[in-house]
């Protein structure tokens, strides 16, 4: 893909064309890189303490969400949060850069360190924080598509 870089005088003339012969995935990823289009989620922390109340966390920082008995937890490199969200819901708010890998959980597919094939057809990917989690059959195709495995 050729990449052409103008330099412009001031900001109001700043701007991104990209032509492609398809939407593709890395397009979508590309565009939405460009529009800054990073959304925020109103979470809370687990670790109990009060006070602590509701924080804004960036789509961007998130590595997987998790539906453990009827609660929805959104983990990043260090901790884990709770979410209000039901993982459906979760689905539709998250960008194309994540990827539903089982009933109960979705997965930030740019956090993805290493991915390795399990003998019955499940895969177990590893994220960048060391975490591993297993992506179901019925997603390991969807996944190898996006990764272009």
């Amino acid at each position: 893909m050729k990449v052409t870089l103008e330099k412009v005088q001031n900001e109001d003339e700043e701007e991104a064309i990209i032509r492609a012969v398809e939407m593709t995935e890395e397009i979508k990823s590309a565009r939405e890189l460009l529009e800054n289009n990073c959304r925020s989620i109103p979470v809370s922390e687990t670790s109990g303490e009060s006070g602590s109340g509701t924080v804004m966390l960036g789509t961007d920082k998130i590595y997987y969400t998790e539906s453990v008995d009827k609660r929805t937890y959104v983990y990043t490199k260090e901790k884990c949060y709770e979410t209000k969200y039901r993982l459906y819901e979760l689905e539709e708010l998250l960008n194309s850069n994540f990827l539903r890998c089982s009933k109960s959980l979705i997965i930030n597919i740019r956090k993805i360190r290493s991915v390795k094939s399990e003998i019955n057809g499940r895969m177990v990917a590893v994220m960048l924080n060391g975490e591993q989690t297993v992506i179901s059959r019925s997603y390991v195709k969807e996944l190898k598509k996006k990764l272009g495995v």
